[in-house]
């Protein structure tokens, strides 16, 4: 780890005033991603900006449009387990508490969670070419180990997937994004603050130099009778996925009248496919649609020596996770999805 210093801003402001005066002054919350960055020199820092002073963004507040605005220094913990986010938003409950463990979930912000970086082994490894840690030095996983890398949105410079659950159930849930800079504050639909790879791999987001993330904003609709999250992964716990699948459904009478589907572990960022989606309007509940749409959405994936069954698996969750959302019982352990 390289030589740093350290300080503590008491205000978003001076939060976006250090970082926006030298783009190698890194902001601080949790620590569960940053800290091993630079431990591996991924990463450097010439100072670590500690936010955790500031007030009024670790909390949840009710918003205009009757959802919710979840602060980015609340924990990973404290949101899930947050009253309002078990009985309202039981989707983004559940895929928080998929991820990670209970350690790294008490200490793990909103805010970071967004901003955590790939797992890609080579990113790991300054020994090794990446695209993503120095561009223009080749991608080593795209004739590598690729197990867990990318089947859809990837590019001939970067096989690498986001390892987020909890962005997964943002992306499902059309949050928004809330954002300090030194042009002032801004939003940005969850959809678009992530970005593909594309020719600039190393760029994860759509933040701008010195932006701080503040909230994350949830629409009123939070789909908490029929939902469901599923994550596919070599262990049972403490392990990135596969493939992860958040689905929020709602029904009338067993015709679906809107449907959400997001995957994670197959690409750059959270894939969501709003066609799939629009086929499902007014059609039933049931295996046959949700494989159809699951063929919308796995359209044009492209695996690699190691990761091609990751299509077929993507195909099974959709459909296995949107049946477990008919009948969210379903989903204690062991259970089996209704049929």
């Amino acid at each position: 780890m390289n030589n740093f210093s350290y300080t503590k801003a008491n205000s978003v402001d001076q939060a976006v005033s250090l970082t926006y005066a030298n783009e190698d002054n890194k902001i601080i919350a949790g620590g569960t991603n940053i800290i091993d960055l630079m431990k591996y020199f991924v990463t450097e820092a010439d100072t670590l900006v500690d936010i955790n002073p500031i007030d009024g963004i670790a909390e949840i507040t009710e918003s205009d449009n009757g959802g919710i605005r979840i602060g980015a220094l609340m924990t990973n913990a404290d949101t899930a387990y947050h009253p309002i986010i078990e009985e309202k938003y039981p989707l983004l409950s559940k895929a928080i508490l998929a991820g990670a463990s209970a350690q790294i979930r008490n200490m793990a912000t909103n805010g970071g969670n967004l901003l955590q970086r790939t797992r890609c082994y080579y990113f790991y490894d300054i020994n090794t070419p990446c695209n993503k840690r120095v561009p223009g030095s080749g991608c080593s996983a795209m004739k590598g180990y690729n197990r867990i890398h990318a089947i859809l949105g990837h590019s001939e410079n970067c096989i690498a997937v986001f390892p987020s659950d909890m962005c997964v159930a943002l992306a499902a849930l059309e949050a928004v994004v809330h954002i300090s800079g030194t042009d002032g504050d801004r939003t940005l639909k969850f959809s678009d603050f992530h970005r593909l790879p594309g020719d600039t791999p190393e760029i994860d987001n759509n933040l701008k130099k010195g932006e701080v993330i503040t909230g994350i904003e949830l629409p009123e609709k939070g789909f908490s009778k029929n939902y469901s999250y599923l994550k596919l992964r070599d262990r049972s716990s403490y392990s990135f996925a596969l493939v992860s699948v958040a689905t929020g459904l709602e029904l009338e009478n067993g015709i679906i009248k809107e449907a959400r589907i997001a995957l994670g572990g197959v690409s750059h960022k959270p894939w969501r496919v709003k066609e799939a989606e629009d086929f499902l309007t007014d059609k039933a509940a049931n295996s046959e649609n949700f494989a159809a749409a699951a063929d919308i959405i796995l359209e044009g994936a492209v695996g690699f020596e190691h990761n091609s069954f990751k299509i077929n698996l993507a195909k099974k969750a959709i459909v296995r996770n949107c049946m477990m959302a008919l009948d969210p019982t379903s989903q204690r352990p062991g259970a089996k999805p209704s049929l």
